[in-house]
């Protein structure tokens, strides 16, 4: 039963962990970054503040799904 919620709880880290990947900006510099740029500038774009706060959550977040994924293969 514990292990089932673990594995929950690891299912619940890693799709959050995929949302906070997406959520941060690409670093692109091509025609699609140019565009994007354009589009960020007329109708107001992501501030650097929050894709740092975004970088820090995904540190934290892969944390805990690498604690998770080690409990797991340890309780086998």
């Amino acid at each position: 039963m514990l292990k089932g919620l673990v594995t929950a709880i690891h299912v619940l880290i890693a799709l959050s962990l995929i949302a906070t990947i997406l959520l941060q900006s690409g670093k692109s510099a091509g025609l699609s970054g140019s565009i994007a740029g354009g589009a960020e500038a007329i109708f107001g774009g992501k501030t650097k503040g929050l894709d740092e706060k975004l970088g820090r959550l995904t540190v934290f977040i892969g944390i805990a799904f690498a604690v998770t994924s080690l409990v797991l293969v340890v309780w086998r």
